[in-house]
């Protein structure tokens, strides 16, 4: 499997013609992307492929997609259950290995520009990857459908794409492209052929209008069967569990109730699990107890999830126990840049769950700022955390090497100077960390106070032990040129600047 790993779930405006489908699949067929699913949905008119691969080769595979099903979609023809704007109605890029929701932001405006200038296809960003704060929601972008877009598009603004001109492919419409957590396309069929009650339940379940956070929901007839048809944004905090029995206690208000229900591509196996142990009541229940998870642990070397090590637990445990042991690395600055990147991360997270809110839609620009910023810091901060080490078992080497070695000072002060430079940067961007959490008190929730201050702590912390190192490192260094004088002096001088932060 490749190092870096997203997941891409492009939809299609196409569930009848099997042949079509194959075609669009073909296309996507490249070295390092891997097909896990594709369903076919006959009432909605639609499919939907669930690809994995490398960031690079995903990118590529989701644009070729795109250009087969514009060549191959009429909408001007199309007729389905399920609303859709485009012949590649939606691709969402979504990360699961070695790339964070930024990095997918940036996949997501690559393939936009891309598909634009090859196919001709206009493109709207959408959710984390949205320019505007209305168009995070799919079903702003969408409204009118195709039809309606197309009317509407050469004299009203707000229909404008993020790339392209004021006009629709005449026969492929629009594509949608974003960056969004992993989702669960979960639907439920009712004991009634009434749409009006799917409808009713779906307004009521769906976050948009007083319903459950996290959830999206339309009715629709399928199959002679009323449905309520949901996306389950954030499973985590809206479990599918919790949106079953809501479904179920509406269904009831009118008479009917829920016959079966299914799910459009994949789940994560942590849905499941919690829907387990919510129906089957079992006491004292974690992951470790599912006895394929326990063998993962014991033939992978990772703990199973919730088990006697688990939960968060599990993931700094093993950090910590490298730290306690007696070994010079890592040490101190791997700590403090562990703790810079514990506070961005923090950071981040505030900003991220204030941003899209309608209390702080007016902070939204310097919100969606902050959070791409600090997604970069901690990101350069976990690499300062094996930099370090690196540059201290850099140093033991260089003393060694410099026996018998007629230029060993300048070995040494090489060294030395890269062993100053690594905390340096360390204490530098935390403290650009410290600043912006302290900014974002201010219009982010007050309820995430706490998390704030914890991050201010945990960068002040690091500012204050990766400038420990700096000092250390430099003290040692014996100038043998200009050069290392110079950096002696500029590193002194950027620590002063930088000592009233830790």
């Amino acid at each position: 499997m490749p190092s870096t790993l997203v997941e891409c779930v492009p939809n299609f405006s196409e569930g009848r013609d099997a042949a079509k489908v194959d075609a669009i699949v073909e296309a996507m067929k490249i070295p390092g992307v891997y097909l896990l699913d594709r369903e076919m949905d006959a009432d909605h008119n639609r499919c939907v492929i669930t690809l994995v691969g490398d960031r690079e080769a995903i990118q590529e595979a989701a644009i070729r997609g795109v250009g087969k099903a514009a060549e191959l979609i009429d909408l001007t023809t199309h007729q389905g259950a399920h609303p859709r704007m485009g012949a590649a109605d939606v691709v969402p890029f979504i990360p699961i290995d070695g790339v964070t929701l930024e990095d997918c932001v940036a996949m997501a405006r690559h393939a936009g520009t891309e598909i634009h200038k090859r196919f001709g296809v206009p493109v709207y960003l959408y959710e984390a990857a949205a320019t505007r704060p209305e168009r995070q929601n799919l079903e702003y972008i969408r409204r009118g459908q195709f039809e309606g877009i197309r009317d509407e598009i050469a004299t009203n603004p707000a229909r404008l794409p993020d790339f392209g001109d004021a006009a629709l492919h005449a026969t492929a419409g629009a594509t949608v492209v974003g960056a969004r957590k992993a989702l669960i396309a979960y639907n439920i069929f009712l004991s009634t052929a009434e749409v009006d009650i799917a409808k009713r339940i779906a307004k009521a379940v769906r976050f948009s209008s007083g319903g459950l956070r996290f959830v999206k929901g339309a009715g629709f007839l399928v199959r002679g069967m009323a449905q309520v048809s949901m996306n389950l944004t954030d499973f985590e905090q809206t479990p599918i569990h919790r949106v079953f029995e809501f479904v179920k206690r509406e269904a009831s208000r009118y008479g009917v109730a829920p016959v079966s229900s299914e799910i459009v591509g994949l789940i994560p196996k942590q849905a499941l699990e919690q829907a387990a142990e919510w129906f089957l009541q079992i006491e004292n229940f974690d992951s470790s107890l599912i006895l394929e998870n326990r063998l993962a642990a014991v033939t992978t070397g990772k703990t199973a999830p919730g088990g006697p090590s688990a939960g968060l637990r599990a993931g700094v445990e093993p950090f910590i126990e490298q730290l306690a042991a007696p070994t010079a690395t890592p040490g101190g600055g791997s700590a403090a840049a562990a703790s810079g990147a514990m506070a961005a991360g923090l950071a981040g997270m505030v900003a991220s769950m204030s941003r899209g809110k309608k209390a702080y839609a007016q902070n939204e620009p310097q919100l969606s700022e902050a959070v791409a910023r600090l997604a970069s810091l901690r990101e350069e901060l976990k690499a300062a955390i094996d930099a370090d080490a690196a540059s201290y078992n850099a140093v033991v080497k260089a003393y060694k090497a410099a026996k018998g070695s007629s230029d060993g000072k300048s070995l040494i002060n090489a060294a030395l100077r890269e062993a100053s430079a690594v905390p340096l940067g360390v204490a530098e961007r935390s403290a650009e960390v410290a600043g912006i959490a302290a900014d974002l008190r201010a219009i982010t929730s007050p309820m995430m106070k706490s998390d704030l201050i914890t991050a201010i702590a945990l960068a002040g912390a690091a500012v204050k032990g990766a400038l420990a190192n700096v000092e250390i490192n430099i003290d040692s260094i014996e100038p043998s040129s200009a050069d290392d004088e110079a950096f002696v002096m500029q590193a002194r001088e950027r620590a002063a600047e930088l000592s009233g932060l830790g």
